[in-house]
C-alpha cells in the first residue's frame, strides 16, 4: 500500500517559510549555534574544533550513544541507535510490522505513527482520548483495543497534539497491559522533561519492560530541530540491528557536525531544557489570559462575521509545547486558518490536519515571539 501524503508536513510546506508569525510550532525556541558552543565543556570544544568532515558510525558516535544511554536507568550505549527522529519511526515500522499485524495507536497524533502501520497493510486500532476528562487517555480504553495477537502499542506522551500526560501509575499500567498480553510498546517521548506540571515526568517506557522501546530527540524539549538528532533507546538487540541494517539503505550515518552539537546539549540538557520549560509556562499563562479577553470582548464583533458567538476553550496541556484548544464560535477551524494566514500571515494548524474533527486548533507555545504573535491574533480577531 502507497503512503498518502503528511497532511500535517505538507502544510507546515506550504505556509512555514511563507507566512511571517507561527503560531503551532510544536519546537521551543530554537539555539543559536553561538550560544550552544558557548555551553561546550573543554572535552567537547576539542571535539568540534577537531572535527573531520568524514562519515560517521552508523549506529551513532560512541561518546554520544554514551551520553544519551546516562538518561535512562538500566541502558548503555548498546542499547542506543541514532538517526533522524522521523527516520527512526520509519526504520521501526517497516522492520517491525508485517502485513496483517494488529496496532493500536494513540490518536489523533503524528501521522507516521500509525500511517507507516497502515501503508504496511496492517490491522489498526485508534486509542482516542476524553476530551471531557482533560483528553484523558485511560488504561481501561486501551484494554478494549488489546486483541490476542496485538503486536504493537504506540503511545505518546506527552501527547501531541493535546499535551495530555497520564498519572505515572496510569500509564505504567498502560505499558504492563500491553507487554503482559505479549505486544511490544512503541513511546514517542520526543516532548519528555518538558512536563508543564512539576512532578509529571514519567519514567521512559524502556526502563519499565524489556518489551518497550523509546523514542527521544533533540528537536522539541531541547529546541534543536536542525541538528536532525534522535535515537531509539531499546533493550532488543534484534530490533536495533534489523533497523540498523534498514538505515544502509537510507541515510547510513548521521552528520558529523550535528553529533558533536547533540553532545554539547546534552551535556547541558538541564539548563536548555529548564529554559523552555519557563518560556511555554509563562506562554500558556498568557494564552489563558487571551481565553478570557475573548470570551469577554469577542462575542459580538465575532458573531457579525459567522453568525455565532466566539469561545475559546482550552484544556491546559500539562506537558510539551503544544496545546489543542476549540474554536467552535469561527466555524470550520480549517477555512479561518486558511484566511488567517493569507489575511494575516499567522500559520495556525486547523485540527482536520490531524484527522480528528473541524473544530480544534493545535498552538504551539514554544517560541519567544509568542506574545508579539498572541497580540496580533487577538487584533485578527
Amino acid at each position: 500500500m502507497p503512503l498518502q501524503p503528511f497532511t500535517l508536513e505538507r502544510y507546515f510546506a506550504k505556509h512555514e517559510f511563507s507566512a511571517r508569525y507561527l503560531l503551532s510550532s510544536s519546537d521551543c525556541e530554537p539555539l543559536p549555534m553561538t550560544d550552544l558552543l558557548a555551553m561546550a565543556s573543554d572535552g567537547t570544544a576539542a571535539l568540534w574544533h577537531d572535527l573531520t568532515l568524514a562519515y560517521t558510525e552508523s549506529a551513532g558516535h560512541p561518546l554520544l550513544r554514551e551520553m544519551i544511554a546516562s538518561i535512562y536507568r538500566g541502558l548503555n550505549a548498546e542499547d542506543i541507535l541514532t538517526a533522524a527522529p522521523e527516520e527512526i519511526i520509519y526504520l521501526f515500522m517497516n522492520t517491525f510490522l508485517e502485513p496483517g499485524d494488529h496496532v493500536v495507536s494513540t490518536f489523533p497524533g503524528y501521522q507516521s505513527l500509525y500511517e507507516l502501520a497502515r501503508a504496511r497493510s496492517c490491522r489498526l486500532s485508534f486509542w482516542k482520548p476524553r476530551e471531557e476528562e482533560g483528553w484523558a487517555f485511560t488504561a481501561a480504553d486501551l484494554e478494549a483495543l488489546l486483541e490476542q495477537d496485538t503486536k504493537l502499542v504506540v503511545m505518546n506522551f506527552p501527547h501531541n497534539p493535546t499535551g495530555y500526560v497520564p498519572p505515572a501509575k496510569e500509564y505504567e499500567k498502560m505499558v504492563r497491559m500491553a507487554t503482559d498480553r505479549g505486544a511490544l510498546v512503541f513511546s514517542d517521548e520526543m516532548y519528555r522533561f518538558l512536563e508543564i506540571v512539576p512532578g509529571t515526568t514519567l519514567p521512559a517506557a524502556c526502563e519499565l519492560s524489556d518489551r518497550a522501546v523509546s523514542l527521544f530527540g533533540l528537536s522539541k524539549s531541547f529546541g534543536l530541530p536542525g541538528l536532525r538528532t534522535g535515537w531509539l533507546a531499546c533493550r532488543d538487540g534484534d530490533i536495533l540491528r534489523n533497523m540498523q541494517e534498514l538505515k544502509d539503505y537510507t541515510t547510513i550515518c548521521g552528520s558529523a557536525p550535528s553529533e558533536i552539537l547533540a553532545m554539547i546539549a546534552l551535556e547541558n540538557r538541564v539548563r536548555i531544557i529548564t529554559g523552555h520549560i519557563e518560556r511555554v509556562r509563562k506562554n500558556l499563562a498568557l494564552l489563558q489570559d487571551f481565553g478570557k479577553r475573548l470570551l469577554v470582548t469577542s462575542p459580538q464583533d465575532l458573531s457579525q462575521v459567522t453568525g455565532q458567538p466566539a469561545v475559546f476553550e482550552l484544556i491546559p496541556p500539562v506537558g510539551g509545547s503544544v496545546c489543542f484548544p476549540r474554536l467552535p464560535g469561527v466555524g470550520s477551524t480549517f477555512d479561518f486558518c486558511e484566511r488567517l494566514v493569507n489575511e494575516a500571515s499567522i500559520m495556525l494548524l486547523p485540527s482536520k490536519l490531524f484527522e480528528w474533527d473541524d473544530t480544534h486548533v493545535r498552538i504551539g507555545l514554544g517560541r519567544e515571539n509568542f506574545p508579539e504573535v498572541l497580540e496580533r491574533f487577538v487584533r485578527y480577531l
